[in-house]
Protein backbone atom coordinates (compact mmCIF):
# COMPACT_ATOMS: atom_id res chain seq x y z
CA UNK A 1 0.00 0.00 0.00
CA UNK A 2 2.96 2.33 0.50
CA UNK A 3 3.14 3.30 -3.16
CA UNK A 4 -0.52 4.36 -3.27
CA UNK A 5 -1.20 5.57 0.27
CA UNK A 6 -2.97 8.89 0.69
CA UNK A 7 -1.92 10.89 3.72
CA UNK A 8 -3.42 14.09 5.13
CA UNK A 9 -1.21 17.17 5.18
CA UNK A 10 -1.58 20.62 6.63
CA UNK A 11 -1.77 22.52 3.36
CA UNK A 12 -4.77 22.56 1.06
CA UNK A 13 -3.85 22.41 -2.66
CA UNK A 14 -5.25 25.30 -4.65
CA UNK A 15 -8.18 26.12 -2.40
CA UNK A 16 -9.45 26.01 1.16
CA UNK A 17 -10.86 23.08 3.12
CA UNK A 18 -14.24 24.80 3.06
CA UNK A 19 -14.44 24.83 -0.76
CA UNK A 20 -13.01 21.65 -2.28
CA UNK A 21 -15.15 22.20 -5.39
CA UNK A 22 -13.05 25.29 -6.23
CA UNK A 23 -9.70 23.50 -6.22
CA UNK A 24 -7.63 22.78 -9.29
CA UNK A 25 -7.36 19.14 -8.15
CA UNK A 26 -11.16 18.73 -8.23
CA UNK A 27 -11.33 20.30 -11.69
CA UNK A 28 -8.77 17.79 -12.97
CA UNK A 29 -10.55 14.87 -11.33
CA UNK A 30 -13.95 15.87 -12.68
CA UNK A 31 -12.65 16.43 -16.22
CA UNK A 32 -10.75 13.13 -16.26
CA UNK A 33 -13.69 11.12 -14.93
CA UNK A 34 -16.01 12.74 -17.47
CA UNK A 35 -13.58 11.95 -20.30
CA UNK A 36 -13.24 8.36 -19.08
CA UNK A 37 -16.98 7.63 -19.18
CA UNK A 38 -17.32 7.40 -23.01
CA UNK A 39 -14.50 4.83 -23.02
CA UNK A 40 -16.36 2.50 -20.65
CA UNK A 41 -18.86 -0.22 -21.47
CA UNK A 42 -22.13 -0.47 -19.56
CA UNK A 43 -20.55 -2.84 -17.02
CA UNK A 44 -17.70 -0.39 -16.45
CA UNK A 45 -15.06 -2.28 -18.41
CA UNK A 46 -12.88 -0.77 -21.16
CA UNK A 47 -12.22 -2.31 -24.58
CA UNK A 48 -8.56 -3.06 -25.47
CA UNK A 49 -8.30 -0.26 -28.03
CA UNK A 50 -9.22 2.32 -25.36
CA UNK A 51 -7.19 0.95 -22.45
CA UNK A 52 -4.16 3.19 -22.80
CA UNK A 53 -6.28 6.33 -22.97
CA UNK A 54 -8.31 5.10 -20.01
CA UNK A 55 -5.17 4.31 -18.02
CA UNK A 56 -3.86 7.83 -18.67
CA UNK A 57 -7.12 9.35 -17.41
CA UNK A 58 -7.12 7.11 -14.36
CA UNK A 59 -3.62 8.31 -13.54
CA UNK A 60 -5.00 11.86 -13.52
CA UNK A 61 -7.86 10.73 -11.27
CA UNK A 62 -5.60 9.04 -8.73
CA UNK A 63 -3.19 11.98 -8.66
CA UNK A 64 -6.13 14.30 -8.04
CA UNK A 65 -7.43 12.09 -5.23
CA UNK A 66 -4.01 12.27 -3.58
CA UNK A 67 -4.01 16.06 -3.91
CA UNK A 68 -7.53 16.39 -2.51
CA UNK A 69 -7.02 13.96 0.37
CA UNK A 70 -5.72 16.58 2.84
CA UNK A 71 -9.14 18.22 2.69
CA UNK A 72 -10.77 14.98 3.87
CA UNK A 73 -8.61 13.53 6.71
CA UNK A 74 -11.70 11.73 8.10
CA UNK A 75 -11.80 9.69 4.85
CA UNK A 76 -8.09 8.90 4.62
CA UNK A 77 -8.53 5.10 4.77
CA UNK A 78 -11.21 5.17 2.07
CA UNK A 79 -9.20 7.43 -0.23
CA UNK A 80 -6.12 5.23 0.21
CA UNK A 81 -8.13 2.25 -0.95
CA UNK A 82 -9.82 4.16 -3.77
CA UNK A 83 -6.42 4.89 -5.28
CA UNK A 84 -5.43 1.25 -4.78
CA UNK A 85 -8.64 0.02 -6.42
CA UNK A 86 -8.08 2.27 -9.43
CA UNK A 87 -4.47 1.11 -9.82
CA UNK A 88 -5.42 -2.56 -9.46
CA UNK A 89 -8.12 -2.07 -12.07
CA UNK A 90 -5.55 -0.74 -14.53
CA UNK A 91 -3.03 -3.49 -13.70
CA UNK A 92 -5.67 -6.20 -14.26
CA UNK A 93 -6.52 -4.95 -17.76
CA UNK A 94 -9.54 -2.69 -17.09
CA UNK A 95 -12.14 -5.42 -17.14
CA UNK A 96 -15.21 -5.07 -14.94
CA UNK A 97 -14.15 -2.79 -12.08
CA UNK A 98 -14.13 -3.98 -8.49
CA UNK A 99 -14.17 -1.31 -5.79
CA UNK A 100 -15.30 -3.47 -2.89
CA UNK A 101 -12.28 -2.65 -0.73
CA UNK A 102 -12.72 1.11 -0.94
CA UNK A 103 -16.51 0.83 -0.69
CA UNK A 104 -16.24 -1.06 2.59
CA UNK A 105 -13.93 1.65 3.96
CA UNK A 106 -16.36 4.44 3.13
CA UNK A 107 -18.76 4.64 6.07
CA UNK A 108 -20.35 8.11 6.10
CA UNK A 109 -23.09 7.03 8.52
CA UNK A 110 -20.44 6.88 11.24
CA UNK A 111 -19.64 10.61 10.87
CA UNK A 112 -22.95 12.44 10.74
CA UNK A 113 -21.58 15.87 11.56
CA UNK A 114 -23.34 18.90 10.10
CA UNK A 115 -21.19 20.41 7.36
CA UNK A 116 -18.75 17.47 7.10
CA UNK A 117 -17.68 16.96 3.49
CA UNK A 118 -16.80 13.88 1.49
CA UNK A 119 -15.16 13.17 -1.85
CA UNK A 120 -16.87 10.13 -3.37
CA UNK A 121 -15.35 8.40 -6.43
CA UNK A 122 -16.61 5.02 -7.66
CA UNK A 123 -17.60 3.19 -10.85
CA UNK A 124 -21.35 3.17 -10.29
CA UNK A 125 -24.74 3.74 -11.80
CA UNK A 126 -26.91 6.60 -10.60
CA UNK A 127 -30.54 5.82 -9.86
CA UNK A 128 -32.91 7.81 -12.09
CA UNK A 129 -29.81 8.77 -14.04
CA UNK A 130 -27.36 6.45 -15.82
CA UNK A 131 -27.91 2.69 -15.62
CA UNK A 132 -24.27 2.11 -16.61
CA UNK A 133 -21.51 1.59 -14.05
CA UNK A 134 -19.29 4.48 -15.07
CA UNK A 135 -16.71 6.27 -12.96
CA UNK A 136 -18.55 9.09 -11.19
CA UNK A 137 -17.18 11.65 -8.77
CA UNK A 138 -19.24 13.74 -6.41
CA UNK A 139 -18.47 16.21 -3.65
CA UNK A 140 -21.07 16.18 -0.87
CA UNK A 141 -21.77 17.87 2.44
CA UNK A 142 -23.60 16.24 5.35
CA UNK A 143 -26.82 17.83 6.61
CA UNK A 144 -27.36 17.04 10.28
CA UNK A 145 -29.17 19.90 12.06
CA UNK A 146 -29.61 19.67 15.82
CA UNK A 147 -33.32 18.94 15.75
CA UNK A 148 -32.74 15.97 13.41
CA UNK A 149 -30.04 14.64 15.73
CA UNK A 150 -32.57 14.99 18.56
CA UNK A 151 -35.23 13.04 16.67
CA UNK A 152 -32.80 10.34 15.53
CA UNK A 153 -31.48 9.89 19.08
CA UNK A 154 -35.05 9.33 20.29
CA UNK A 155 -37.95 7.45 18.73
CA UNK A 156 -36.76 7.82 15.14
CA UNK A 157 -33.44 5.98 15.30
CA UNK A 158 -32.01 5.32 11.85
CA UNK A 159 -28.29 4.63 12.07
CA UNK A 160 -27.87 4.07 8.33
CA UNK A 161 -29.46 7.31 7.08
CA UNK A 162 -27.14 10.04 5.75
CA UNK A 163 -28.73 13.28 4.46
CA UNK A 164 -26.41 15.23 2.18
CA UNK A 165 -26.25 18.13 -0.25
CA UNK A 166 -24.36 18.52 -3.52
CA UNK A 167 -21.21 20.58 -3.88
CA UNK A 168 -20.35 19.34 -7.39
CA UNK A 169 -20.63 16.20 -9.51
CA UNK A 170 -19.86 14.41 -12.79
CA UNK A 171 -22.55 13.86 -15.50
CA UNK A 172 -24.22 10.84 -13.90
CA UNK A 173 -25.65 13.17 -11.29
CA UNK A 174 -26.63 15.90 -13.74
CA UNK A 175 -29.93 14.03 -13.81
CA UNK A 176 -32.93 13.36 -11.58
CA UNK A 177 -30.91 11.10 -9.29
CA UNK A 178 -31.19 12.19 -5.67
CA UNK A 179 -29.60 9.24 -3.87
CA UNK A 180 -26.13 7.88 -3.26
CA UNK A 181 -26.40 4.17 -2.48
CA UNK A 182 -23.54 1.68 -1.98
CA UNK A 183 -25.42 -1.00 -3.92
CA UNK A 184 -24.85 1.00 -7.13
CA UNK A 185 -21.05 0.53 -6.95
CA UNK A 186 -19.25 -2.08 -9.06
CA UNK A 187 -17.93 -4.80 -6.71
CA UNK A 188 -16.78 -8.43 -6.98
CA UNK A 189 -19.29 -9.65 -4.40
CA UNK A 190 -22.32 -8.14 -2.73
CA UNK A 191 -21.57 -6.97 0.83
CA UNK A 192 -24.00 -6.15 3.61
CA UNK A 193 -24.88 -2.56 2.78
CA UNK A 194 -24.61 -0.27 5.76
CA UNK A 195 -25.80 3.20 4.71
CA UNK A 196 -27.93 5.19 2.32
CA UNK A 197 -27.52 8.86 1.44
CA UNK A 198 -30.20 11.18 0.08
CA UNK A 199 -29.56 14.57 -1.53
CA UNK A 200 -31.95 16.73 0.46
CA UNK A 201 -30.89 19.85 -1.41
CA UNK A 202 -32.02 18.41 -4.75
CA UNK A 203 -35.30 17.20 -3.27
CA UNK A 204 -35.92 20.60 -1.71
CA UNK A 205 -34.95 22.61 -4.79
CA UNK A 206 -37.19 20.73 -7.19
CA UNK A 207 -40.03 20.76 -4.64
CA UNK A 208 -39.83 24.55 -4.39
CA UNK A 209 -39.78 25.06 -8.14
CA UNK A 210 -42.65 22.64 -8.80
CA UNK A 211 -44.81 23.90 -5.92
CA UNK A 212 -44.38 27.53 -6.96
CA UNK A 213 -45.57 26.75 -10.49
CA UNK A 214 -48.37 24.40 -9.41
CA UNK A 215 -49.76 26.89 -6.91
CA UNK A 216 -49.81 29.59 -9.59
CA UNK A 217 -51.41 27.34 -12.22
CA UNK A 218 -54.12 26.05 -9.86
CA UNK A 219 -54.62 29.36 -8.01
CA UNK A 220 -53.91 27.53 -4.75
CA UNK A 221 -53.47 29.88 -1.82
CA UNK A 222 -50.66 28.54 0.37
CA UNK A 223 -50.79 28.87 4.16
CA UNK A 224 -48.20 31.34 5.44
CA UNK A 225 -45.91 28.69 6.94
CA UNK A 226 -46.06 26.56 3.78
CA UNK A 227 -45.26 29.64 1.69
CA UNK A 228 -42.00 30.01 3.64
CA UNK A 229 -40.77 26.87 1.90
CA UNK A 230 -40.86 28.67 -1.44
CA UNK A 231 -38.39 31.30 -0.31
CA UNK A 232 -36.05 29.41 2.02
CA UNK A 233 -33.95 26.62 0.50
CA UNK A 234 -32.24 25.75 3.80
CA UNK A 235 -35.54 25.47 5.67
CA UNK A 236 -36.91 23.20 2.94
CA UNK A 237 -33.78 21.04 2.97
CA UNK A 238 -34.13 20.50 6.71
CA UNK A 239 -37.82 19.67 6.26
CA UNK A 240 -36.94 17.00 3.72
CA UNK A 241 -34.27 15.58 6.02
CA UNK A 242 -36.92 15.02 8.70
CA UNK A 243 -39.33 13.50 6.17
CA UNK A 244 -36.64 11.21 4.73
CA UNK A 245 -35.43 10.14 8.18
CA UNK A 246 -38.86 8.79 9.12
CA UNK A 247 -39.71 7.48 5.64
CA UNK A 248 -36.46 5.54 5.38
CA UNK A 249 -36.77 3.89 8.79
CA UNK A 250 -40.38 2.86 8.08
CA UNK A 251 -39.34 0.30 5.47
CA UNK A 252 -39.20 -3.13 7.17
CA UNK A 253 -41.02 -1.83 10.27
CA UNK A 254 -44.58 -2.55 11.33
CA UNK A 255 -47.04 -5.29 10.39
CA UNK A 256 -45.76 -6.06 6.92
CA UNK A 257 -46.33 -8.53 4.11
CA UNK A 258 -43.62 -11.18 4.03
CA UNK A 259 -41.61 -9.16 1.50
CA UNK A 260 -42.86 -5.55 1.41
CA UNK A 261 -40.12 -4.53 -1.02
CA UNK A 262 -41.05 -7.32 -3.47
CA UNK A 263 -37.29 -7.79 -3.95
CA UNK A 264 -37.37 -11.45 -4.94
CA UNK A 265 -40.89 -11.54 -6.34
CA UNK A 266 -42.36 -10.13 -9.52
CA UNK A 267 -45.43 -8.33 -8.22
CA UNK A 268 -47.87 -5.81 -9.69
CA UNK A 269 -46.49 -2.30 -9.55
CA UNK A 270 -49.37 -0.96 -7.47
CA UNK A 271 -47.92 -2.90 -4.52
CA UNK A 272 -44.75 -0.81 -4.79
CA UNK A 273 -47.02 2.25 -4.80
CA UNK A 274 -48.60 1.22 -1.53
CA UNK A 275 -45.26 0.53 0.16
CA UNK A 276 -43.77 3.91 -0.76
CA UNK A 277 -46.99 5.72 0.10
CA UNK A 278 -47.18 3.86 3.42
CA UNK A 279 -43.74 5.19 4.36
CA UNK A 280 -44.65 8.75 3.35
CA UNK A 281 -47.93 8.64 5.24
CA UNK A 282 -46.13 7.28 8.29
CA UNK A 283 -43.83 10.30 8.08
CA UNK A 284 -46.94 12.49 7.82
CA UNK A 285 -48.59 10.83 10.85
CA UNK A 286 -45.45 11.07 12.96
CA UNK A 287 -45.02 14.71 11.96
CA UNK A 288 -48.54 15.39 13.24
CA UNK A 289 -47.54 13.73 16.50
CA UNK A 290 -44.24 15.63 16.85
CA UNK A 291 -45.93 18.95 16.10
CA UNK A 292 -48.31 18.34 19.02
CA UNK A 293 -45.56 17.11 21.37
CA UNK A 294 -44.82 19.84 23.90
CA UNK A 295 -41.66 18.02 24.96
CA UNK A 296 -40.18 18.24 21.47
CA UNK A 297 -37.88 21.15 20.64
CA UNK A 298 -39.38 24.22 18.94
CA UNK A 299 -37.29 23.45 15.84
CA UNK A 300 -38.59 19.89 15.67
CA UNK A 301 -42.19 21.03 16.06
CA UNK A 302 -41.81 23.74 13.43
CA UNK A 303 -40.31 21.35 10.91
CA UNK A 304 -42.92 18.72 11.74
CA UNK A 305 -45.65 21.10 10.60
CA UNK A 306 -43.72 21.73 7.37
CA UNK A 307 -43.21 18.01 6.73
CA UNK A 308 -46.99 17.64 6.46
CA UNK A 309 -47.15 20.26 3.73
CA UNK A 310 -44.15 18.77 1.95
CA UNK A 311 -45.59 15.24 1.86
CA UNK A 312 -48.90 16.42 0.44
CA UNK A 313 -47.55 18.92 -2.09
CA UNK A 314 -44.69 16.76 -3.37
CA UNK A 315 -46.97 13.76 -3.73
CA UNK A 316 -49.90 15.47 -5.45
CA UNK A 317 -47.99 17.94 -7.62
CA UNK A 318 -44.66 16.35 -8.53
CA UNK A 319 -44.93 12.58 -7.98
CA UNK A 320 -48.29 12.24 -9.71
CA UNK A 321 -47.16 13.68 -13.05
CA UNK A 322 -43.42 12.94 -13.14
CA UNK A 323 -42.06 10.20 -15.38
CA UNK A 324 -43.71 7.96 -17.94
CA UNK A 325 -47.04 6.20 -17.49
CA UNK A 326 -45.35 2.80 -17.64
CA UNK A 327 -45.86 1.19 -14.21
CA UNK A 328 -45.21 4.52 -12.52
CA UNK A 329 -45.62 3.46 -8.90
CA UNK A 330 -44.68 6.82 -7.37
CA UNK A 331 -47.05 8.55 -9.76
CA UNK A 332 -49.84 6.21 -8.75
CA UNK A 333 -49.25 6.99 -5.08
CA UNK A 334 -49.59 10.71 -5.77
CA UNK A 335 -52.80 10.16 -7.72
CA UNK A 336 -54.21 8.07 -4.88
CA UNK A 337 -53.48 10.70 -2.23
CA UNK A 338 -55.04 13.48 -4.32
CA UNK A 339 -58.20 11.50 -5.07
CA UNK A 340 -58.51 10.34 -1.45
CA UNK A 341 -58.35 13.93 -0.21
CA UNK A 342 -60.85 15.04 -2.85
CA UNK A 343 -63.31 12.25 -2.12
CA UNK A 344 -63.05 12.95 1.60
CA UNK A 345 -63.95 16.59 0.92
CA UNK A 346 -60.79 18.31 2.17
CA UNK A 347 -59.47 19.13 -1.31
CA UNK A 348 -61.67 21.05 -3.75
CA UNK A 349 -61.53 22.03 -7.42
CA UNK A 350 -64.16 24.73 -7.78
CA UNK A 351 -64.46 27.60 -10.27
CA UNK A 352 -61.13 26.57 -11.76
CA UNK A 353 -59.30 26.95 -8.45
CA UNK A 354 -57.76 24.41 -6.08
CA UNK A 355 -58.30 24.80 -2.35
CA UNK A 356 -57.51 22.63 0.69
CA UNK A 357 -59.21 22.70 4.09
CA UNK A 358 -56.02 22.52 6.13
CA UNK A 359 -57.76 22.31 9.50
CA UNK A 360 -59.36 19.03 8.40
CA UNK A 361 -56.54 17.48 6.36
CA UNK A 362 -54.53 15.62 8.99
CA UNK A 363 -57.13 13.03 10.10
CA UNK A 364 -58.12 12.34 6.49
CA UNK A 365 -54.53 11.69 5.37
CA UNK A 366 -53.82 9.60 8.47
CA UNK A 367 -56.87 7.44 7.63
CA UNK A 368 -55.40 6.56 4.24
CA UNK A 369 -52.21 5.46 5.97
CA UNK A 370 -54.27 3.40 8.40
CA UNK A 371 -56.09 1.69 5.51
CA UNK A 372 -52.77 0.62 3.98
CA UNK A 373 -51.54 -0.61 7.37
CA UNK A 374 -54.74 -2.62 7.80
CA UNK A 375 -54.11 -4.20 4.39
CA UNK A 376 -50.58 -5.12 5.48
CA UNK A 377 -51.70 -6.45 8.87
CA UNK A 378 -54.20 -8.80 7.25
CA UNK A 379 -51.73 -9.94 4.59
CA UNK A 380 -50.01 -12.58 6.74
CA UNK A 381 -53.34 -14.43 7.02
CA UNK A 382 -53.94 -14.36 3.27
CA UNK A 383 -52.52 -16.23 0.29
CA UNK A 384 -50.33 -14.08 -1.92
CA UNK A 385 -52.88 -13.73 -4.70
CA UNK A 386 -55.63 -12.82 -2.23
CA UNK A 387 -53.33 -10.06 -0.89
CA UNK A 388 -52.76 -8.76 -4.39
CA UNK A 389 -56.50 -8.68 -5.03
CA UNK A 390 -57.14 -6.89 -1.74
CA UNK A 391 -54.48 -4.31 -2.59
CA UNK A 392 -56.08 -3.74 -5.98
CA UNK A 393 -59.46 -3.29 -4.30
CA UNK A 394 -57.98 -0.67 -1.97
CA UNK A 395 -56.57 1.38 -4.84
CA UNK A 396 -59.52 0.94 -7.21
CA UNK A 397 -61.99 1.99 -4.50
CA UNK A 398 -60.57 5.50 -4.93
CA UNK A 399 -58.97 5.58 -8.39
CA UNK A 400 -60.77 4.55 -11.58
CA UNK A 401 -58.96 1.74 -13.43
CA UNK A 402 -58.29 1.78 -17.15
CA UNK A 403 -61.55 0.85 -18.95
CA UNK A 404 -59.63 -1.85 -20.84
CA UNK A 405 -58.30 -3.45 -17.64
CA UNK A 406 -58.75 -7.18 -17.07
CA UNK A 407 -58.05 -6.71 -13.37
CA UNK A 408 -60.94 -4.27 -13.09
CA UNK A 409 -63.34 -7.01 -14.20
CA UNK A 410 -62.68 -8.87 -10.98
CA UNK A 411 -61.38 -12.32 -9.96
CA UNK A 412 -63.60 -14.18 -12.41
CA UNK A 413 -61.72 -12.61 -15.32
CA UNK A 414 -58.25 -13.46 -13.97
CA UNK A 415 -56.28 -16.72 -14.35
CA UNK A 416 -56.21 -17.45 -10.63
CA UNK A 417 -55.27 -21.11 -11.13
CA UNK A 418 -52.04 -20.30 -12.96
CA UNK A 419 -48.67 -18.90 -11.91
CA UNK A 420 -48.64 -15.45 -10.24
CA UNK A 421 -46.67 -14.06 -13.18
CA UNK A 422 -49.72 -14.49 -15.40
CA UNK A 423 -51.61 -12.08 -13.14
CA UNK A 424 -48.79 -9.56 -13.12
CA UNK A 425 -48.60 -9.64 -16.90
CA UNK A 426 -52.27 -8.64 -17.09
CA UNK A 427 -51.68 -5.42 -15.15
CA UNK A 428 -51.65 -2.67 -17.73
CA UNK A 429 -48.67 -0.33 -18.01
CA UNK A 430 -51.06 2.47 -17.11
CA UNK A 431 -53.57 0.55 -15.01
CA UNK A 432 -54.86 3.74 -13.38
CA UNK A 433 -54.69 6.55 -15.97
CA UNK A 434 -54.46 10.20 -15.07
CA UNK A 435 -57.72 11.94 -14.26
CA UNK A 436 -58.92 14.86 -16.35
CA UNK A 437 -57.54 17.20 -13.69
CA UNK A 438 -54.08 15.68 -13.97
CA UNK A 439 -54.15 15.46 -17.75
CA UNK A 440 -54.68 19.22 -17.88
CA UNK A 441 -52.20 19.96 -15.11
CA UNK A 442 -49.46 17.78 -16.58
CA UNK A 443 -49.52 19.66 -19.87
CA UNK A 444 -48.84 22.92 -18.07
CA UNK A 445 -46.40 21.49 -15.54
CA UNK A 446 -44.31 19.29 -17.85
CA UNK A 447 -41.75 22.01 -18.75
CA UNK A 448 -41.34 22.93 -15.08
CA UNK A 449 -40.78 19.32 -14.01
CA UNK A 450 -38.34 18.77 -16.88
CA UNK A 451 -36.41 21.86 -15.80
CA UNK A 452 -35.61 20.29 -12.43
CA UNK A 453 -33.28 17.71 -13.98
CA UNK A 454 -29.85 18.29 -12.42
CA UNK A 455 -31.15 20.93 -10.02
CA UNK A 456 -29.31 21.51 -6.73
CA UNK A 457 -29.71 23.74 -3.71
CA UNK A 458 -27.61 26.42 -5.39
CA UNK A 459 -29.72 26.49 -8.57
CA UNK A 460 -32.08 29.44 -9.15
CA UNK A 461 -35.47 28.84 -7.55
Amino acid sequence: MSSTAVRPSAAAPGGTSSSPETTEAWRRLKEAATALQPLQNSDGSVEPEHRQDAADLIAVITAAIRDLAPLFPHDAAYLDLAVADFERWVDSGLGEPDFLDSLMAFQPQQQRTHGLRHLVVFPMYTQNGSSNRLVEAVLVEVLWPEFVAELEAGEYSNKLFVPIRFLDFTPGYDTNSAVLFPETVAVRSTPAFTWGAIFADREAARFRRVLRAAAEITSLELPDDAAQLLDDQRLTEETFVMWDLIHDRTHMRGDLPFDPFMIKQRMPYFLYSLEELRCDLTAFREAVRVEADEDASPDARRHAALVQYAVIFDRIFRFAITGSRVRNYDGLGGQLLFAWMHQNHVLHWTDGKLSIDWDEVAPVVVRLGAAIEELYWRSIDRPKIAHWLAAYDLVSATLTPNPASTWAKGPDALPLDGPPRALTDLVMDDEFPLSMFYEALSKKMAPVIESTCGITGSSPA
